[in-house]
C-alpha cells in the first residue's frame, strides 16, 4: 500500500513538472504566429482594418494590373455593357509580348530618358535650392519667421492650383512673364509652345512645389546639429567652407537620404504638373512615363489597357530597383536604413 501511495506521488509530480514545463516553453511550444498573435491580439486588432483597406485599394488594382498586362485587353474586347446586353471579356493571354514590344520600341526607350532628365534635374534643383534657404532661415535674422511662412506657401497651395497658375504665367499672348519681357523690348518667348521651352517651364513649376519641402526637412536637420561644434570648428579656424564641408553635410547625410529617395519617387511619377500643364505636350516632348500610361488607358482610341498596365508595371520595377541599388549605396557608405 505504502508503494502504491508512493508511485501515485510520482506520478503526480511527474505531471506537474511536464504542466510547468509546457509553461515556462520547455514542452509543446507554440509558432511565432500563434504566439504573436495571443500577446499582441490588441495591436493586430487595431491594424487590421488598415490592411484590408490597403489590402482592397492597392493589392487589387496591383494584380489586376499585372494581369492586364500579360492580355492584349483592350477598349474593345474587355467585359461591358451596353444597355441590356452583356457582352463578355474575349481578350486573350499574350504572356510576355506587351513587355517584348515596350521594352524594344522607341516611344518607351525614348519616354524613359526624358523621364530620368526631368528626375535628376528637378530633385538636383530642388535639393541645392533647399539647402540654400535651409540654411539662411537657420540663421539669426529680422521678420525670420515671416520669411518662413513666405516660402512654405507653395507648398500650403493644392498643386492644382498653383499649375493653374503658372499656365496662365506662362501664357504667350497674355501671360505676365512675356509682358515684362515685352516691356524690356524682348520677343515673346512661346514657354509651352516649343518642346525646348516647355521642358524647362515644367520643371520650373515642379522645382516651385517641391522647394519648400526639401527646405523644411533640411531646415530641421540643420537644427538638429549641435551648435557646440561650429563653436569648436570656428576656435580651430575653420573657415565658413570647411565648416559647411565637415559639419554641415555629414550633419545633414541622414536627412538628405531620405528625402532624395522620397523627392526622387515623387518626381518620377509627378502626374499633375505635366497633365495639367502641357498634357504631355507639344506633341510628346514632355511626356513622362506616367502620363503616357495615362495617355494608353483614357486618350487614344481604342483604349489600350493592356499597354497602359504593362508601363505601369515597368514604372513599378524601375522605382524598386532605385531603391534597393539606393539602399545598398547607402549601406555601403556606412548608413543604416
Amino acid at each position: 500500500m505504502a508503494v502504491d501511495t508512493s508511485s501515485q506521488s510520482v506520478a503526480k509530480a511527474a505531471g506537474d513538472d511536464v504542466a510547468r514545463g509546457r509553461s515556462r516553453g520547455t514542452g509543446h511550444r507554440r509558432g511565432p504566429v500563434k504566439r504573436s498573435l495571443s500577446t499582441h491580439w490588441y495591436a493586430w486588432a487595431m491594424v487590421a482594418p488598415v490592411v484590408i483597406v490597403i489590402g482592397v485599394i492597392i493589392g487589387y488594382p496591383l494584380v489586376r494590373g499585372i494581369w492586364l498586362s500579360l492580355t492584349d485587353a483592350n477598349e474593345r474586347n474587355v467585359e461591358r455593357s451596353i444597355g441590356v446586353n452583356h457582352i463578355p471579356a474575349s481578350y486573350e493571354f499574350v504572356g510576355l509580348d506587351n513587355y517584348a514590344d515596350a521594352l524594344t520600341g522607341s516611344q518607351f526607350l525614348g519616354t524613359l530618358g526624358w523621364t530620368l532628365v526631368w528626375t535628376v534635374a528637378c530633385v538636383s534643383v530642388t535639393f541645392g535650392l533647399g539647402l540654400v534657404l535651409a540654411n539662411m532661415l537657420n540663421r539669426k535674422m529680422a521678420a525670420r519667421s515671416v520669411y518662413r511662412m513666405l516660402l512654405i506657401l507653395p507648398w500650403a497651395v493644392p498643386g492644382f492650383v498653383s499649375v493653374f497658375a503658372w499656365r496662365f504665367l506662362y501664357d504667350e499672348r497674355r501671360g505676365i512673364l512675356n509682358q515684362l519681357l515685352a516691356g524690356g523690348g524682348i520677343d515673346a518667348v512661346p514657354w509651352l509652345n516649343d518642346p525646348t521651352w516647355a521642358k524647362f517651364s515644367v520643371i520650373a513649376v515642379n522645382v516651385w512645389l517641391g522647394v519648400p519641402f526639401m527646405m523644411v526637412a533640411l531646415l530641421g536637420g540643420l537644427q538638429s546639429i549641435p551648435s557646440e561644434m561650429y563653436e569648436a570648428a570656428e576656435m580651430d579656424g575653420a573657415n565658413a567652407w570647411q565648416r559647411f564641408r565637415h559639419i554641415t553635410l555629414p550633419g545633414l547625410r541622414s536627412v538628405s537620404t531620405t528625402v532624395i529617395l522620397l523627392s526622387t519617387i515623387w518626381t518620377f511619377n509627378m502626374f499633375p504638373v505635366i497633365f495639367l500643364l502641357t498634357r504631355g505636350g507639344p506633341g510628346e516632348a514632355t511626356q513622362i512615363l506616367v502620363t503616357q500610361a495615362y495617355k494608353f488607358s483614357f486618350e487614344i482610341s481604342p483604349r489600350d489597357y493592356a499597354q497602359s498596365s504593362t508601363w505601369g508595371v515597368l514604372i513599378l520595377i524601375l522605382l524598386m530597383v532605385f531603391a534597393a541599388v539606393y539602399r545598398r549605396v547607402l549601406r555601403k557608405q556606412g548608413e543604416v536604413w
